[in-house]
């Protein structure tokens, strides 16, 4: 007997500002040096928050989507992006 799966949507979990948070926290805790990983949670981020225009936005180019993990992102890019979604970064002390 086969193992039926069904697909994961992250973006259908984050219903709240606070879910949407802590899922960001724990990708930039995980991304390390992968910044695909960032633009990819920050393209659940705008599913999540209905907002399926905000990457084609952000790309002067017109590319579609610069907020997948295909892309290799420059920081430029997850700043707009961030600022789209209307967040913002923030740096913290990491505790030793």
């Amino acid at each position: 007997m086969a193992i039926k799966t069904t697909p994961w949507n992250s973006a259908e979990y984050l219903k709240t500002d606070e879910d949407i948070r802590l899922y960001l926290d724990a990708c930039l805790e995980e991304a390390g040096e992968d910044p695909a990983l960032i633009a990819h949670a920050l393209g659940v981020v705008a599913k999540a928050k209905n907002l399926s225009d905000a990457a084609a936005a952000l790309d002067a180019k017109g590319r579609p989507g610069p907020l997948t993990a295909d892309d290799n992102p420059s920081f430029a890019t997850i700043a707009k992006a961030t600022k789209a979604l209307g967040l913002r970064l923030k740096v913290e002390e990491r505790p030793v």
